[in-house]
């Protein structure tokens, strides 16, 4: 009989034979599978996995000698490891928290995790670390993620805060239904849609676009990247030169305002700031007009596009999506402000798929329609240091203790980071500069990773602790953002002298006196039941019933009953904003910031502006024939 496992990209059957995994098949009710699936043919037997615990030869020299010392860290990536005994390896990881907690405080560790080890609520490696750090006086965390740091610090000043918009921005079905014209800047490509964070049992993205056409829903796809939408959509391609969005949505504002095609009364009465604002569209306030043609210069879109694209915006119900790329780059905030002011000016938001989205195709879940409930989760506690840098900013952190950190308005202080622990996730795959990160991680005296692979996180460590993988194990995948649970069967053994996250987290919360905390004396099969219990009392205060534990587990599918969706997004303060405002300063949306002009940052003027990139095509100064890598 198959055993059922679940991962970020899909829930999955597979069929064992000889302790080896010789079947994957996709669920039945899923309309779009994904093809990465058959990544577990053999992912958990690769060559690559870590079969025994491992030190440094470096570090362990240097710790034999009494100097755990950053300098050492410079041949983190370069020298080979010694095979060491799993308690060698606790003890050596044990010591080595200790003493760094003794010498200079919880804060000089950094808790890394990215969350994306696995699908499972249990063995989620962030959770298992954090929990494990918390309890051993906290550490140094991080804030936001790589795919939406600059729309999580700007949209709550401008519009709504990034989880409200995530969960009820418009799904596909509201889209075929309310809008004529899609129009998405950075693409919509179905690739991505693929994975979504926590777990998905049904890919939506292809499908709604689908439905949406159907509907007669018009498509226009603005990216460098032709095939950044399916050929079946039908979709018009403005291609545009990367990171010059911004431009193009000014040049389309500044139409809009030049041909009075804009909805003055909603501005009015639902935006502050627009008197702000078009001064410097029409270049009063700093001498260039943000006209079609001086748009076109810098993004290489025809001004006769622009100019047709910004009556189609204004004659037809619209709905604008920015990809999460757009945001991910220098002066990112910018292009999510300025959309946002588009949609402002064509009056349209809080109507039923119409306004503004972010993020369609960037995971599976935008733009579903599933029921959300929020899942009970293993508890990490509280973090007593109460600190936190921005994710993304690591290598500047790690570079500069001491110094100061500008973020979201306040001023941090770069923390003296010792120990790295990480655990779930690889920076060496993420982080926007390598070659800094990998000078910036030699720094700290110790680096201790948890990883079934020798991944570059893995070579770049001294302590490296082989975890098993969720085919190793039990688990439960139930993501806020979808509607099923599924008990996730461990279908292999554990592969050489791999142990689960919590196994490694006990043994290390041992030696420090802390299993009875850490554990809760509880097994993992008897956290899974807490968990679900847990989640059971949340779905009675919503009006509905989980089955047992045992029924779950026995059955190994749970899907939760169909509940109606909220009104439409904004559609409450649209009709009436001062008996529902948003969450802004000021209740409606900020196209001025006058909390971002407080601020006097020379790199974020108080509304939506052009502020040329650190490097682009079409800058002077770029050499000719200079290419441009997305």
């Amino acid at each position: 009989m198959p055993l059922r496992t679940a991962t970020q990209w899909g829930v999955y059957d597979v069929d064992v034979s000889a302790d080896r995994i010789s079947a994957v098949a996709p669920l039945a009710l899923d309309p779009d599978p994904s093809p990465l699936g058959d990544a577990l043919l053999d992912g958990v037997q690769h060559p690559l996995r870590v079969a025994r615990p491992a030190v440094r030869k470096g570090w362990l020299q240097a710790r034999e000698q009494g100097r755990p010392t950053a300098t050492s860290g410079y041949d983190r990536g370069r020298e080979p490891f010694v095979e060491v005994p799993w308690d060698e390896a606790s003890e050596l990881a044990a010591s080595e928290l200790a003493r760094v907690v003794d010498e200079h405080g919880n804060k000089s560790i950094f808790g890394g995790s990215y969350g994306w080890a696995s699908a499972g609520r249990f063995h989620h490696a962030q959770s298992q670390l954090h929990r494990f750090l918390n309890l051993l006086g906290g550490c140094t965390r991080t804030y936001n993620s790589y795919s939406t740091a600059a729309a999580q610090v700007i949209l709550p000043r401008v519009i709504a805060y990034w989880h409200e918009m995530e969960v009820q921005q418009a799904s596909w079905g509201e889209i075929a239904q309310g809008a004529e014209l899609v129009v998405s800047f950075g693409g919509m490509p179905l690739r991505n849609s693929q994975v979504a964070y926590g777990g998905i049992t049904t890919h939506q993205t292809m499908p709604g676009m689908r439905a949406a056409a159907a509907a007669g829903v018009r498509f226009v796809v603005i990216s460098p990247i032709a095939d950044d939408v399916p050929d079946w959509l039908d979709a018009r391609h403005l291609a545009i030169r990367p990171g010059t969005d911004v431009a193009l949505m000014l040049a389309l504002a500044y139409v809009l305002v030049d041909e009075e095609r804009l909805d003055r009364n909603f501005l009015a009465t639902h935006s502050v700031g627009f008197e702000r604002f078009e001064p410097y569209l029409r270049g009063n306030s700093d001498g260039v007009a943000k006209t079609p043609a001086w748009a076109s210069a810098i993004c290489g879109i025809a001004a006769e596009d622009i100019v047709w694209l910004a009556r189609e915006l204004a004659g037809r119900r619209t709905f604008m999506n920015a990809a999460w790329s757009l945001q991910r780059a220098h002066h990112g905030e910018q292009p999510y402000w300025a959309l946002v002011t588009l949609a402002a000016m064509l009056g349209e938001l809080g109507q039923r798929g119409r306004g503004v989205g972010f993020g369609y195709a960037a995971e599976g879940f935008v733009g579903s329609d599933t029921r959300r409930f929020a899942w009970a989760a293993h508890p990490k506690g509280r973090n007593p240091t109460g600190f936190a840098v921005p994710v993304a900013r690591i290598a500047e952190v790690l570079e500069n203790p001491g110094a100061p950190l500008n973020y979201d308005g306040r001023v941090l202080t770069c923390p003296d980071i010792r120990l790295i622990y990480w655990a779930g996730g690889n920076p060496f795959h993420h982080h926007q500069d390598l070659n800094r990160l990998r000078r910036a991680w030699a720094r700290p005296d110790t680096v201790i990773v948890n990883e079934p692979w020798w991944t570059p996180v893995a070579r770049h460590a001294d302590i490296v602790l082989p975890a098993t993988t969720p085919l190793e194990r039990e688990d439960i995948c139930a993501s806020s953002h979808d509607d099923y649970a599924h008990a996730m069967q461990a279908a292999l053994p554990v592969q050489g002298d791999a142990k689960s996250d919590f196994e490694i987290f006990c043994a290390l919360s041992d030696r420090l006196g802390l299993l009875d905390e850490f554990s809760a004396g509880r097994t993992p099969r008897e956290w899974l039941r807490n968990m679900w219990e847990r989640s059971a009392e949340r779905a009675e205060e919503e009006g509905f019933e989980l089955p047992s534990f045992d029924v779950f587990w026995q059955e190994g599918l749970y899907q939760l009953p169909d509940k109606e969706r909220p009104a439409d997004w904004l559609a409450a303060w649209r009709a009436d904003p001062a008996a529902h405002p948003l969450t802004t300063p000021s209740g409606r949306v900020e196209i001025f910031s006058a909390a971002i002009a407080a601020m006097d940052h020379d790199d974020c003027p108080p509304h939506p502006a052009w502020l040329e990139p650190f490097e682009r095509l079409g800058a002077s100064g770029t050499p000719p024939g200079a290419l441009h890598l997305v």
